[in-house]
């Protein structure tokens, strides 16, 4: 095989150009950020995102450095984003020392963007057994056959695990949820709007959440 390090000069191909929209109107705030955000997430579905929902999910370890994964939203109101995942996690363990989270939807394909900042809380147990419920079997036993983020030795033994869980739970009709597995609420005090702009002068507008609601400006690219 040939050296497959990337030349500068290759990376200079990777370029694409935007534009495919109009520049935002500030106004379309003035209901808050949830109106457009839902509005746009409708419209990346609708042209073929996959998974629009998917956002990357940053936290602070407590070594203060940022770490990053993609979770699926699942929920988003007047209270912020809501996502579900295993609480003794990475990612749980950075959530429960900083209590705060960003989350970037890339819907690069349609050249549009939106990262939210805030406080990240636990929701009660009563909102994450509601989705629970919801959950399919498979999904269910993988919750408990998986300690999220724990090193495992090999595939076999990660399989193992899986079919344990599985054997184990195959007479259970309602699979119970586990302590360790449960919901969070990113609870929004920033949230950027990015759309691609033509020579990468690109067209941004941000919310913030103060004492008396919330103020939008715009931002220079």
């Amino acid at each position: 095989m040939g050296d497959p390090t990337l030349e500068p000069a290759d990376f200079d191909t990777m370029r694409v150009g935007y534009g495919l929209h109009p520049s935002l109107d500030v106004g379309d705030l003035h209901d808050g950020w949830l109106p457009l955000f839902a509005a746009w997430l409708e419209e990346a579905g609708h042209r073929g995102v996959r998974e629009p929902n998917a956002m990357v999910l940053g936290t602070v370890g407590v070594d203060g450095r940022p770490s990053t994964r993609t979770v699926l939203c699942k929920g988003a109101d007047d209270r912020g984003l809501t996502f579900f995942t295993t609480m003794s996690s990475r990612k749980g363990a950075q959530l429960a020392r900083s209590g705060y989270a960003s989350a970037t939807f890339p819907w690069l394909t349609v050249e549009r963007q939106v990262h939210v900042e805030g406080r990240c809380s636990p929701l009660d147990r009563a909102e994450s057994l509601a989705y629970w419920r919801t959950r399919p079997r498979g999904s269910q036993v993988a919750a408990w056959a998986s300690e999220q983020s724990q090193p495992v030795g090999g595939v076999e033994e990660l399989n193992a695990l899986y079919e344990v869980a599985e054997e184990r739970l195959a007479d259970v009709e309602e699979i119970p949820m586990p302590d360790r597995w449960g919901g969070y609420r990113l609870r929004p005090d920033r949230v950027e709007f990015w759309q691609g702009g033509r020579d990468r002068f690109h067209d941004r507008v941000e919310c913030l959440r103060g004492q008396d609601g919330w103020t939008v400006r715009r931002l220079q690219p």
